[in-house]
């Protein structure tokens, strides 16, 4: 073998400078660059928001017309939101900086005729690596030689056992794009890494070309809006619709009304900034920013804040299935004899065999001795036939006082074929064609049912000889089997049936083979509704896959290209799909999924390319995080709904009452303060509570839904406008300033107090309370603007202070509106739910 090592040494060496002229022309062996986060430039991100453009532009336009106060009050706006938002992503990005861990940086080769250590960065095609136990395979390469060489290759596949790979020819070949999968034998990937064993490999793509180079490279690649990102442009854009309606229609009234052109395009701008919900972005960043703490509290850290949004809408969750579903950790599961009935000789013949081998370790010889400390001081090891992979088997011969064993351990097959015997109920009988029918029956079995498997068997040996050999082994007695499993994680069953339960589907996207899949769904209480595999899916049309992919539960033997082509088509098909992955062939599908969920001991390509990290790979710990995700939904529609139906009853007061006034029925600087006003009550419901029925099912985005909500509650708040019109008007016969104050007051009470309604689906204050800062932040919003009349800051927006009959009245009306509200909330909610049934 060293001679075998030297030869290689000369063939192969690269001298420096062909080593160079190589690096030139394929480049460096690097992948993916992680982005650099850079504070500025994500500060500047921030304002790419289509509600953001909105108040920039209304604010510049508010500028060239001379209203510095109102300019003032947008920028405010605009600049806290940008703040809020790029505050928190940065503690975010700083969080996530710290967990990504170091990748291995060097790699031995040969140059010059010297084995060197060099970065792995300079690794070029033609070098000459060796490779040994814990070592990451630094590129694409051909296997020379080896020597109980395993590989694991979990980071590409998700299969938890360890490959086999060994030199196929003495010679390098050329070998096809196609050549390059996992199962070759004689082929080594990038990424992956060497449990047992040790060999020499020859590079033969590096950088870019590898294969998980081109996993990188696609990642590189726009990315499509995730569906909150859709929704909130759709919504941005409905706004600019009905703000377009309404300020056309009130600049062209109050124009011909003889207002002046310039008074009355000032007038309008107020009305769109009165219409439009300019705290939203900070409202979505605060309930962002607050979902995001209680979420690192629980192991969850959130790289991306919008991401929260979309836990809380995602339907359907695709995740691998080893470390996530299962332990990632083998164990044996049975010992049994041919016919399946559990043996304790099988257990014990099995624990000798690996107790006393002295090769290279591996999983099962581990899952051996992990699972149960025998007693053996009688047994003295005598010699050892060591495994090989042509036999594929190990022999391990142990005295027993008087008594020596030959107990052999391998692959099924491979014991079959040097077995004559059976032991059958401590009896010896004939390994015929019947026997034998049977145990390989059950064989196919346990293979079927996803064990891994391995067959043993002894027989009685001579104690003259000193030394044996592999002729040895043969005419054995068959013992049974020793099954493995890589085992369900004790906390998959509950985590999957409470996902279930918050109304997500789970399916599993895998490289493993079906049956084991299978089976552990089974275990784990996860019914399939149906299985696809990669060949399959290769016949598929998108339009097709995207029909079955619907209905499937399961797909296995599947590629990474496979992942990403699920997620896409079931994203197509209008869902919100999150996925669950730490490996390199999980990086397209995690971009590819409205979530991106990994975790933190993930390959950092992956933890790179996730919205979101988990501190722990479970299920479990999703849970939370999608509670939170769709409390923050809640709580942000609640500001959405309310502020827009309560600003449209508002808007469409002052488009009627503009109609026939001899004034204008608020001035501008009012209405803007009314509005922030409003805005400010409302920055607390980040921390209202949700009832419980609005997190069981998904949430969702319907601008449908928002239209009709602003067109019923709207005019409610319109009627009572008109009510407070008509009192001042023709009651007490109110001057423009008393006019304007009395609106301004009612208008905010009936604004803020309707919150405690809307806020729910049930009977305020009854069946369901506010949480507290709401509640006392609203009441405190109110008591200032009924007192600002009667303060300085009064007289500067031009109000008058009001009589206090005319104050109880309009506190009357305040509350006449809110039982409305309910009243009509009451119908509403009855008629779409009856809408639903029918």
């Amino acid at each position: 073998m060293e001679q075998s090592i030297e030869k290689k040494l000369e063939k192969y060496s690269l001298t420096s400078q062909e080593a160079a002229k190589r690096l030139k022309k394929f480049g460096e062996n690097t992948v993916y660059q992680r982005q650099t986060f850079r504070p500025v430039i994500a500060f500047a991100k921030k304002f790419n928001n289509p509600l953001l453009m909105i108040l920039i532009l209304t604010s510049i336009v508010s500028l060239l017309v001379g209203e510095h106060t109102n300019t003032i009050i947008l920028l405010i706006m605009i600049v806290t939101s940008a703040i809020l938002e790029f505050v928190n992503t940065y503690k975010s990005q700083k969080a996530v900086e710290k967990l990504i861990s170091k990748v291995v940086t060097t790699a031995t080769v040969v140059r010059d005729g010297k084995k060197k250590e060099i970065p792995l960065k300079d690794i070029v095609p033609g070098d000459l690596i060796f490779l040994s136990a814990g070592d990451v395979v630094p590129a694409d390469c051909q296997v020379l030689s080896s020597k109980d060489f395993f590989v694991n290759q979990s980071s590409l596949t998700g299969e938890s056992f360890p490959a086999e790979k060994k030199a196929e020819t003495s010679e390098p070949k050329k070998y096809q794009d196609s050549d390059f999968k996992p199962d070759h034998e004689s082929l080594v990937f990038m990424g992956t890494s060497i449990t047992t064993g040790y060999g020499t490999a020859l590079v033969i793509r590096t950088g870019k070309s590898t294969g998980y180079g081109k996993i990188a490279e696609r990642l590189e690649q726009q990315e499509s809006n995730t569906d909150f990102e859709k929704n909130i442009r759709r919504f941005s854009y409905f706004i600019m619709q009905i703000t377009f309606f309404m300020v056309l229609f009130v600049f062209l009234a109050n124009a011909f009304m003889g207002r002046g052109w310039l008074n009355s395009f000032i007038f309008s701008i107020a009305i769109a900034i009165g219409l439009t919900p300019e705290l939203l972005p900070v409202i979505i960043s605060v309930s962002l920013s607050h979902g995001a703490v209680l979420m690192a509290k629980k192991d969850v850290i959130v790289k991306n804040l919008p991401s929260i949004q979309n836990f809380g809408s995602m339907n359907i969750l695709c995740t691998d299935k080893t470390g996530t579903l299962t332990q990632n950790h083998i164990v044996l599961t049975k010992y049994v004899d041919g016919f399946g009935e559990v043996s304790d000789q099988v257990l014990l013949y099995a624990y000798l065999n690996s107790f006393y081998h002295t090769g290279i370790p591996n999983p099962l010889d581990d899952a051996l001795k992990e699972f149960k400390k025998m007693a053996i001081n009688n047994y003295q090891k005598i010699d050892e036939i060591p495994f090989d992979f042509e036999r594929r088997r190990g022999s391990i011969v142990v005295q027993d006082n008087s008594q020596r064993i030959l107990i052999t351990k391998g692959a099924p097959e491979e014991i079959f074929k040097v077995c004559h015997q059976y032991l059958q109920q401590e009896k010896k009988v004939d390994f015929d064609a019947k026997i034998k029918k049977k145990v390989k029956e059950n064989f196919a079995r346990l293979s079927r049912d996803g064990f891994r498997v391995l067959g043993v068997a002894y027989k009685d040996v001579s104690q003259k000889v000193e030394q044996y050999e592999k002729t040895e082994e043969d005419k054995m007695i068959f013992l049974g089997f020793v099954a493995f499993l890589d085992p369900p994680k004790e906390t998959a069953a509950k985590a999957v049936q409470e996902l279930q339960n918050l109304g997500i589907e789970i399916k599993i996207l895998t490289g493993d083979n079906e049956l084991l899949t299978e089976k552990i769904c089974r275990e784990i209480g996860l019914v399939s509704a149906g299985l696809l595999t990669g060949s399959d899916i290769d016949k598929l049309s998108d339009i097709e896959l995207q029909n079955l992919a619907l209905k499937t539960t399961i797909f296995a033997r599947i590629e990474p290209e496979q992942k990403e082509r699920i997620i896409l088509n079931l994203r197509q098909a209008g869902k919100v799909v999150g996925y669950l992955g730490d490996g390199i062939n999980d990086a397209p599908a995690l971009k590819a999924a409205d979530i991106g969920i990994s975790v933190n001991n993930a390959v950092d390509v992956a933890k790179e390319t996730a919205d979101i990290i988990l501190l722990k790979k479970s299920l479990l710990v999703l849970k939370d995080g999608i509670i939170e995700g769709r409390k923050t939904f809640q709580n942000t529609m609640k500001y959405i709904m309310m502020g827009l139906s309560s600003n449209f009853g508002n808007m469409l007061s002052m488009m009627a009452a503009s109609a026939f006034l001899p004034f204008l029925p608020m001035l501008p600087s009012q209405i803007l303060f009314n509005n922030f006003l409003y805005d400010c009550s409302q920055l607390s419901l980040s921390t209202d509570d949700v009832d419980a029925e609005d997190i069981k099912k998904p949430t969702a985005w319907s601008i449908k839904f928002i239209r009709k909500y602003m067109f019923v509650f709207g005019p409610v708040s319109s009627i009572f406008d008109f009510l407070t019109f008509a009192l001042m008007l023709f009651v007490l016969r109110a001057n423009e300033s008393q006019f304007q104050t009395a609106w301004f007051i009612e208008s905010l009470a009936t604004q803020a107090l309707v919150i405690y309604v809307i806020r729910t689906k049930k009977i305020p204050f009854i069946q369901s309370w506010p949480g507290k800062i709401v509640f006392y932040n609203v009441l405190a919003v109110v008591a200032l603007a009924w007192a600002v009349p009667f303060t300085p800051l009064g007289a500067i927006l031009k109000f008058s202070p009001l009589p206090p009959l005319v104050l109880i009245i309009i506190f009357i009306m305040v509350i006449v509106y809110l039982l409305l509200v309910e009243l009509v909330k009451i119908i509403f909610y009855w008629c779409k739910k009856n809408r639903q049934m029918a």
